[in-house]
Parts: C-alpha cells; structure tokens; sequence
C-alpha cells in the first residue's frame, strides 16, 4: 500500500516524496560515513579522533559541512565556468541515482527494475565524467593529471569488476537485485564464487579511489588531483559524491555477495518488526568498516604498478573464472538458484 494513499496528491508529488524519504536518510549515512572513519581511524592509530563537537565527536560532520559552505569559492580565471560547476554537481547526482533500484527490504525499493545491475553499471559508468570534466575544466595541470589517471583507473578497473558481476548474474539467473537477494536465502554467493568475491573487492576499492589506490587524489603528487581547484560549497559536492559511492559501494556489495537483506527466516517469522532493512545495514556498515580498515593499513600504490596489476594479474585470473563458471553450471547442468 502507498504511504500516501490517505493523501490526494498528484502522482509526482508522491513520487518526490518517496524519493526524498529515501534520499534524507542516505545523505545522513554519508555524514556518519565521514565521522566513522575518522573515529576508526583513530582508533587503530592510537588517537582520540574527533570528539569535541557533539557527544563523542557526533555532530562533527555537521560542523564540517558548515565551514564549508561559507568558505569563498575561489575560480580559475582560465577556467572553463560552465564545466567548472557542472563536474561536481554530475559526480553527486549519478553517485546518488544508482539508489533509485536497491532493495532495502522485500519490495521495498524506489524501483524495482528488473534490470537493475545493468542501471547500476550504466550510473557507475558515466560518474566518470564528473572527475573527467573536473581535470579539464579547471585548467591546471595537477587537476588535469589527476582527471586522466581517475578516467583510466575506473575505466581499467570496472572490466575486473564487472565480471565479479557478472559471476553473481550467472549463479542467480537474474538482472533484479532484489530476485539475487532473495536466491542467496540458502547460501551467500560469497561462499561459490570466494575467489571471484576476493577480485571484485580489490577492484570496488579501486573504483572508489580509496587507499591504496587513491592515486588520482595523491595529495603527495597531485595536491588533491581533480579536486584540486575546486573549494566551497563545489568542493562539498566531490567530498559527499566520494563518501556516498563508498556507502553505496558496501550496501551492493551485500545484496550482491551477502544475500543483502535476506535473513534466515526462523528470525524474519518471529521477530515483532521487519528487520530485513537492519540487516542490510549491519552487513553494509562491515563493508564499510573494511575500506577504512584496508586505509588505515595500506601504503599508496605506484600508479605504473596500479595499471600493471590490473592488465597483466587480475584481468587474466578473472577471465578464466567467467569461463570457468558458467562451464561448470553447464557441465552438472545446475540451473540458476532462482
């Protein structure tokens, strides 16, 4: 049943509502995001990590977000104006439309698009020319290194982590993530396709440019790469386009590997709420939990080394996995699990 079916509103309007109700939430999570990893951070460097503003450090994040918004924008006078503001705004809203088909729950997505993974890649694609666009426009040779390597890193990248994907699509024989959460209610796919499962997550932290493959942002080389010249409230759209594809990034990689928000229903029939949206979480939070982990204990990478280690180590080894699996479902002809 709609939630505003007690309510005569025009269909965009629900629509809106819906969206936001869904949005406001998300973009919370992004501000927490921040705050976990510098408490985590913390902790595993033997600091106390921000704990000032708000009980524990909590509003933090808030605090942040309003230095920045009345910091000055400063703007190349050699810039190109236009571009220069759209590439943030490009990488915050296709960072954020890829929500629109994850299933928080049994029938509980914005929209359940029967082929979502595809919707996903596509988004997932295009976040590209946020940073690209950013490089170029900026007119400054940090910036626009940083944009080339970002471009040929994601590009590079998304081969290895579209055939982890791909593994899963063949396992459940379905495009829908919420059909391949619910076909994982046996067994998580992280249990098969483990090796599969180890190649998509280097690459997912490539994807996300996170450390040790943080180089299009190597402030030791580039400053800050693409971002570079960007400062104010345009710099708060790239930092809020970063975190959220990381919260992003950890809730797929649970509905894709950990069975998203299926549970066990001994616990699901008994329990006196649906706690599948909970579930999503916690194992989303240890995806997250893992990236600031790996950050914290990885040195950055050679950006020669970072393109070698793809084309010549991991490209091969997930290859001979896409022909592996599917030769194995035909040969003891195993159906799809949904």
């Amino acid at each position: 049943m709609n939630l505003f079916n007690f309510i005569i509103l025009p269909e965009f309007i629900v629509s809106l509502l819906l969206i936001l109700i869904v949005l406001v939430p998300i973009l919370l999570c992004v501000a927490w995001m921040t705050i976990i990893e510098r408490k985590v951070m913390g902790s595993m460097q033997r600091r106390i990590g921000p704990n000032v503003v708000g009980y524990y450090g909590i509003l933090q994040p808030f605090a942040d977000a309003l230095k920045l918004v009345v910091k000055e924008q400063i703007i190349p006078a050699q810039s190109n104006k236009a571009l220069f503001f759209l590439a943030p705004m490009i990488s915050l809203v296709f960072s954020l439309l890829a929500w629109g088909v994850v299933p928080f729950g049994s029938g509980m997505a914005i929209y359940d698009f029967s082929l979502g993974i595809l919707y996903s890649l596509a988004l997932a694609s295009m976040g590209v020319y946020g940073s690209l666009f950013a490089g170029w426009a900026a007119n400054s040779k940090y910036a626009f290194l940083g944009s080339l390597r970002t471009t040929a890193q994601m590009v590079s990248y998304e081969l290895i982590y579209s055939t982890g994907i791909i593994s899963v699509i063949l396992l459940s024989g379905s495009l829908n993530l919420s059909v391949i959460s619910e076909s994982q209610s046996t067994i998580w796919y992280i249990v098969p396709l483990f090796p599969v499962f180890i190649i998509y997550l280097i690459s997912a932290i490539a994807e996300l440019n996170r450390t040790p493959f943080d180089l299009p942002e190597a402030e030791s080389e580039l400053v800050c790469g693409f971002m570079t010249e960007h400062s104010g409230m345009i710099f708060v759209f790239f930092y809020l386009a970063e975190y959220s594809g990381i919260v992003l990034m950890s809730t797929f990689s649970s509905v894709l590997f950990l069975g998203g928000y299926s549970f066990p229903e001994i616990f699901i029939n008994h329990s006196f709420f649906n706690i599948q949206t909970f579930v999503l979480a916690i194992k989303a939070l240890a995806f997250m939990f893992f990236f600031v982990w790996v950050r914290a204990t990885y040195v950055r990478q050679r950006y020669d080394g970072l393109m070698i280690f793809t084309w010549t180590k991991l490209l091969p080894i997930a290859i001979a996995f896409l022909i592996f699996i599917p030769s194995t479902l035909i040969a003891f002809n195993i159906p799809p699990i949904s």
